[in-house]
């Protein structure tokens, strides 16, 4: 008991840390922020009268859901650049010098970045009401919805934290862009699988951001959720197995990655 209060403590304590960072780089955070903004303003505003949605409705409805969930997936590279500076610096092997429990580097990134998380789902909503968005469902849905949301975060903190670990340096940010990128747009976030070549939707309806995006619009009540493939009928349930998978994934590699370094 007295060994989980102290990881506990010292989890806060770096929590707090990457908090403070932030505070003094408002800028970097305010951008980070309005990225996805300003994706979902371009696609709903200059390409959103070109769109067809699947059984009709907005395609700025459509949209809102995709975007949270690429929000979740690019913050994959704020959590690798993050912790690839601090191993290119040198300040995770102090951390590891330091009488502090061994796990507290990984939780304090992952917990820090979570409260990142919320903070831009807050600031997303907030963009989808203004353009039109609005939750058609129940309440218990939609915080349903956002749960899922974070979970999805969740998996792709501790990828992000393994990336980061593994890296030799920030500016690799550029290789796990290479790999985030294609996944978050190979999905049915902005577009439907049912409007791509047969092969490449049925990719895409097996991803698991499209599990996530098509779990949401069902939650949420928005238009587009239908699809004819397993995945797409089980979304929520697939919303749950995926991170999961990814999370038993990663975590293990995180932790045995962080306490390999230096070896």
């Amino acid at each position: 008991m007295q060994s989980l209060r102290w990881a506990v403590a010292d989890g806060a304590t770096l929590t707090r840390r990457a908090l403070a960072h932030w505070a003094r780089r408002p800028g970097e955070v305010a951008l980070a922020l309005l990225f996805p903004v300003m994706v979902v303003l371009m696609m709903g505003y200059l390409f959103g009268g070109q769109m067809d949605v699947p059984g009709g409705g907005s395609y700025r409805e459509f949209i809102v859901p995709g975007m949270f969930a690429l929000t979740m997936a690019f913050g994959v590279e704020t959590t690798f650049a993050a912790v690839a500076g601090d191993a290119a610096r040198g300040v995770t092997d102090r951390f590891r010098a330091m009488p502090m429990a061994p796990s507290a580097v990984v939780v304090g990134r992952a917990a820090a970045d979570m409260l990142h998380s919320v903070a831009a789902l807050a600031v997303m909503a907030a963009c989808g009401v203004l353009i039109g968005w609005r939750v058609h469902g129940t309440a218990a849905g939609a915080l349903a919805g956002f749960g899922l949301l974070l979970l999805l975060r969740f998996s792709l903190v501790w990828t992000g934290i393994y990336l980061g670990l593994t890296a030799k340096g920030p500016e690799s940010v550029a290789a796990v862009q290479i790999l985030v990128w294609p996944i978050g747009f190979l999905s049915s976030a902005l577009i439907a699988p049912s409007t791509m070549p047969g092969w490449l939707g049925a990719i895409a309806e097996w991803n698991p951001m499209s599990a996530t995006v098509t779990a949401c619009r069902e939650l949420f009540g928005d238009p587009g959720h239908a699809g004819t493939s397993w995945a797409a009928q089980h979304s929520v349930l697939m919303a749950v197995v995926w991170p999961l998978v990814i999370a038993a994934v990663f975590i293990p590699l995180s932790v045995r990655r962080y306490r390999a370094m230096g070896e």
